[in-house]
């Protein structure tokens, strides 16, 4: 299996309802895709954020699971709609589990 951590820093002007809608057109993105064994999405409560706001994890089943959900239409319609208009900047990390 294959876990892939991300970690969003949302805009200074992003309202809360933005990132609410961000959230759960991610947690929907587990219906559509695919290999996605479990995914999580949520707000950051830690001082130790660095100012990284919002924490998405999502396990698939393998490599060949995450490699169809980066290009995935439902995904990349995720990115392009509810996050990239109020991102910052982004973190990834992903391994083997």
């Amino acid at each position: 299996m294959v876990e892939h951590v991300v970690l969003f820093r949302t805009t200074a002007d992003a309202t809360d309802e933005q990132r609410g809608r961000m959230m759960a057109e991610l947690a929907a993105l587990k219906d559509k895709i695919p290999g996605i064994v479990d995914l999580t999405v949520g707000t950051n409560f830690s001082s130790r954020n660095q100012g990284f706001d919002i924490g998405l994890v999502v396990r698939f089943v393998d490599r060949a699971a995450l490699d169809v959900y980066i290009p995935h239409p439902a995904h990349r319609g995720c990115v392009e709609e509810f996050i990239n208009p109020i991102k910052a900047d982004v973190l990834v990390v992903d391994y083997e589990i």
